[in-house]
């Protein structure tokens, strides 16, 4: 059996191109291990001989590889009402198999397919704050290519192919961060249940800042985190915000301490640290050169 033999093909609709079966075609090329033929027609018997149908053929049906949405009655929603699109069915069907892991799959769905899905059925999932703005959302970066009006559509074809293996790129990224994401969040969750002081949670680790507070929001207790600050030697008390989507800080450090930088010998005199070396002016983030100064500033900030 030759080498061509052993692709998986791939059958999705011609003409312009959506997000949906973009990221379809992208996990599928995952799961094959790049070893894939895309056929985009709309010619029933093309379609009759793709191992994988989605898109087109007006079909779903998991077992059996076929995973449109166009069809009466569309291919079922959600538990949140989000009806699925192409890549949402492809992901349902592959996603923990694609991953390793049903949690990062999950997550993949909420932050990638759920949006993807949504917008390809004319489902708006976030309300624009000011008039005219709105979010540049990732798969814009790829739908650019799809020829302007004053272009050719010729290799319309030829774009969608090296579009996905762009999107392919990305899905495994996103794979691997998510994973760290979870893996990081178990720990932050470890210390906060180690912490004598619930109010203070300290980590080891620089970890990235959405995904402590995120964690730490949706608990009730925790005020202030103190871990390292990245980039640098020393160590930083963050405050902890409100709920996960707000900006809002549950208790901002003292406004003496605010402003101060490079170890003003006002910062140390405030605060009655002596290796205190910043605090943000607005309040949410302080700094020293020691972990046991950055604890210290954290417990005074409490009773302050």
């Amino acid at each position: 059996m030759s080498f061509l033999n052993k692709n998986k093909i791939c059958v999705t609709h011609d003409g312009t191109f959506h997000a949906d079966d973009l990221f379809a075609t992208a996990a599928l090329s995952i799961l094959n291990n790049g070893n894939i033929k895309i056929i985009r027609t709309r010619d029933r018997k093309l379609i009759d001989k793709g191992d994988y149908i989605y898109d087109v053929g007006g079909e779903s049906d998991g077992s059996r590889n076929l995973f449109d949405h166009h069809q009466k009655g569309g291919a079922g929603e959600r538990a949140n009402g989000i009806p699925y699109a192409s890549f949402g069915l492809v992901w349902k069907q592959y996603g923990e198999q694609i991953c390793g892991s049903k949690e990062i799959a999950d997550r993949i769905d909420q932050k990638i397919a759920q949006p993807i899905d949504a917008i390809d059925n004319g489902i708006d999932i976030s309300k624009p704050i000011f008039e005219g703005v709105s979010p540049y959302f990732a798969d814009q970066v790829f739908l650019n290519y799809i020829p302007t009006w004053k272009e050719s559509n010729k290799n319309i074809d030829k774009i969608f192919k090296e579009q996905v293996e762009r999107v392919v790129v990305l899905l495994k990224r996103e794979i691997e961060v998510v994973g760290a994401d979870i893996e990081a969040a178990n720990i932050i969750m470890q210390s906060y249940k180690n912490s004598t002081d619930k109010r203070i949670v300290i980590i080891n680790n620089d970890f990235p800042r959405y995904l402590y507070q995120y964690t730490l929001s949706k608990l009730p207790e925790p005020l202030y985190i103190v871990l390292p600050s990245g980039h640098s030697t020393m160590w930083k008390v963050e405050a902890i915000r409100v709920s996960p989507g707000t900006m809002e800080n549950r208790k901002l450090f003292p406004e003496s301490w605010r402003g101060y930088f490079n170890g003003d010998s006002k910062l140390k005199k405030n605060t009655g640290v002596v290796d205190a070396d910043f605090c943000h002016k607005s309040g949410f983030l302080i700094t020293a050169l020691s972990k046991e100064g950055a604890i210290k500033l954290a417990e005074k900030a409490i009773i302050a």
